[in-house]
């Protein structure tokens, strides 16, 4: 009993700890006004979002005065993002690490790599300890030139969070390059450059790449799964009719544009491009702390990253298929049959004969229970006062 009393309370501070890890950058941020225009632009930009998601992650700032060293190029959002992609740099660097890097200089990826618009090592960022106790930054391209130098830190939590404030605006001649407007820009040429050939591929075989395409200017959210969980998912594909394969590539798409933070806001059943009239075709947006899902009563799918955030254009990946109900047949949650039964019910199998199984059922590996539609309670709540529960009546017993 003592051994399981350990256990538990060690699970409890577990998924506790995980919990408090939670950032909000826009907050950390707004405490000292001589970030303000930085802050606006991480928020203008969605950044903000992306940073919030991330378990490790390092935010070089600017102040204000830097900061209108490129406002006053008059750069569209988009480029702005881009450069300012430069500043969010994928790892922890704190105040000490800084000061004590290996070998006095290292290089690291920043978010404008993740783009798909870096070219070679451009998205990476140098920092290098300089004589005097100082630490210089610049873009790691063909000059890697030091452009930046440390002047505080203004916001630490230990391997989690680092905010430090940089003398200059980090930039590049490929940051700073002109980036389409989001209706000039090939749909299934970014999933093909940001690892979701397989899902490009089907979108261009039904014809739903028109449909993507003609519905950005207008908003659109697009939820692409990696090529794995397209290339797992191709036999059952392959055996849908033409109508059904088109309408699950579809299912993949919202006629609205929805960053992150919105789409943790806003829990519940979700229109997509593949609804119409009396055939929903929608499925639940989840939230659990910093984890996004998508469920469908089919199957539950997380949301992996971002892959482009250009207003009003957005593409998250995923890491399964998105399977509908109206295709598939919905796993259903089961109430535990009485012990004392040992035979299934003539009317109840007669029920199942009758009704038969969905059109092209997945196996019983492609779906999980989903949750309620209504989503109005937080799952990590309800996870969080169990675990608490059952902790404290095992100390009590």
């Amino acid at each position: 009993m003592a051994n399981l009393r350990r256990s538990v309370t060690v699970l409890v501070l577990t998924f506790l700890f995980s919990l408090s890890n939670a950032h909000n950058i826009t907050k950390i941020l707004a405490k000292d006004p001589e970030f303000s225009t930085f802050n606006h632009y991480l928020t203008a930009t969605h950044l903000a979002d992306e940073i919030n998601r991330r378990q490790t992650i390092t935010v070089l700032a600017v102040d204000n005065s830097a900061m209108s060293s490129i406002l006053s190029k008059g750069y569209s959002l988009y480029t702005i993002r881009n450069i300012l992609s430069l500043h969010v740099l994928v790892d922890y660097f704190g105040t000490k690490k800084l000061h004590q890097i290996t070998d006095g200089s290292t290089s690291t990826a920043s978010m404008f790599q993740s783009t798909g618009s870096a070219t070679g090592t451009s998205g990476y960022v140098n920092i290098t300890d300089i004589k005097g106790g100082k630490v210089a930054f610049g873009v790691q391209d063909d000059d890697s030139e030091l452009t930046a130098r440390y002047v505080k830190s203004i916001f630490e939590k230990a391997y989690n969070i680092s905010v430090v404030h940089i003398s200059q605006v980090l930039t590049s001649p490929e940051a700073e390059a002109p980036t389409a407007s989001p209706s000039d820009i090939v749909l299934t040429t970014i999933l093909e450059k940001q690892g979701c050939k397989a899902f490009s591929d089907i979108l261009k075989s039904t014809g739903a790449d028109k449909t993507f395409q003609d519905t950005v200017d207008g908003g659109l959210t697009v939820f692409c799964p990696s090529d794995s969980a397209v290339g797992k998912f191709m036999p059952k594909f392959k055996a849908l009719s033409k109508a059904n394969k088109t309408a699950l590539v579809l299912y993949h798409g919202m006629p609205v544009y929805q960053s992150l933070q919105m789409l943790r806001s806003g829990n519940g059943a979700v229109n997509t491009l593949a609804t119409e009239g009396d055939n929903k075709f929608d499925f639940t947006v989840q939230n659990d702390g910093t984890e996004v899902t998508l469920e469908t009563e089919v199957v539950t799918a997380k949301i992996m990253g971002t892959l482009k955030d250009q207003e009003p254009l957005i593409i998250y990946k995923i890491d399964k298929v998105l399977l509908p109900r109206e295709i598939y047949k919905a796993v259903k949650a089961s109430a535990p049959a009485p012990k004392s039964s040992k035979h299934k019910p003539k009317n109840a199998a007669a029920d199942e004969d009758a009704n038969g199984p969905a059109a092209d059922a997945p196996g019983d590996d492609d779906g999980e229970v989903a949750d309620d539609k209504n989503g109005a309670v937080s799952r990590s709540s309800s996870v969080v006062m169990a675990i608490v529960g059952l902790c404290f009546g095992l100390w009590l017993m």
